[in-house]
């Protein structure tokens, strides 16, 4: 039997109601990432960089002294993807790698003022668009969405957003280089 563009494969009809799925907040999800994220993707390009070095940089700068121990906790990447983007930054000058205190294994990571202004840059349209998006919504109560947002995040897990470093204004300490 022939299918028509009208009547598609039984192996593509879900088998589970529409009414147990939230595909409204699940579709909204996947064009707010993709438009949130337009924005420093172009600015990345320039850099020859994409989401990866994104996100680095962004917990290098908000985390300075992070470990690349706790870097890989915090993006549950692989060693190899991370050694990949992180040598990229440190070769460029966005990044530096400073040698633990107590073990010489250990590698602390901080941005350089170019890293912390690229960070910052990356960072200002997604802040703008968060901050337009309030307010076209009319939300007044950011702690309700901060806890919504939170609580998408698996529970052994949260404790990562809480770190000590985790709220501290633009992440700029002690840096060296």
């Amino acid at each position: 039997m022939t299918k028509t563009a009208d009547s598609p494969p039984e192996a593509y009809i879900a088998k589970v109601g529409d009414d147990d799925l939230d595909f409204t907040l699940i579709e909204l999800l996947f064009y707010a990432y993709r438009d949130f994220t337009s924005d420093p993707d172009a600015i990345l390009a320039s850099y020859g960089f994409g989401r990866a070095h994104h996100r680095v940089l962004h917990f290098v700068n908000r985390r300075p002294g992070l470990t690349v121990a706790e870097l890989l906790e915090v993006l549950r990447i692989t060693k190899q993807s991370l050694a990949r983007v992180l040598k990229q930054l440190v070769d460029t000058g966005f990044v530096v790698q400073v040698q633990g205190p107590r073990d010489r294994r250990q590698r602390k990571l901080y941005p350089t003022r170019k890293g912390h202004d690229l960070a910052l840059e990356l960072a200002l349209p997604q802040s703008r668009r968060i901050h337009a998006a309030l307010e076209e919504a009319g939300f007044d109560d950011r702690e309700a969405i901060e806890k919504f947002l939170r609580a998408m995040v698996n529970p052994e897990l949260r404790a990562q957003m809480d770190g000590p470093q985790a709220k501290e204004g633009s992440g700029r300490r002690d840096e060296p280089g």
